[in-house]
């Protein structure tokens, strides 16, 4: 997604066909298995299953043009590791415009594969 893009519910009118939306949303979210840096554009663009709009639904597009682009940046699990665990975290403090609540995320890998990763928005504003 892009960089600055602020999605809210009362931007522009209804889509006439929101099943689309939610088809294509629904599998951009099943690509997150093996995509984990689409993980969270696919939390803001799951917010708006109920009721999608246009922006929301050029955003869904351009992660699918991101993923086109780029079909060798899956994850890779190497067969020689080190060993050594790696921890990362990150949070966004209140991005969310209609809630004013934070998103946190970590990334964990052993040696040079990861093999952990989430990304929540948080229950209470901050």
């Amino acid at each position: 997604m892009e960089q600055h893009l602020k999605l809210t519910s009362e931007d522009e009118a209804l889509l006439s066909n929101p099943g689309s939306y939610r088809r294509l949303v629904g599998r951009l979210i099943y690509l997150t298995i093996t995509r984990s840096g689409i993980s969270f554009s696919m939390i803001i663009l799951s917010q708006f299953m109920q009721a999608p709009r246009e922006p929301n639904y050029q955003a869904a597009l351009h992660v699918l043009r991101y993923l086109k682009s780029s079909p060798g940046h899956g994850l890779f699990f190497s067969s020689t590791c080190n060993f050594q665990i790696s921890a990362y975290s990150d949070s966004d403090w209140a991005s969310y415009p209609t809630t004013r609540r934070s998103t946190t995320s970590f990334f964990i890998t052993l040696g040079t594969s990861p093999i952990s990763w989430r990304t929540k928005k948080q229950t209470v504003v901050s």
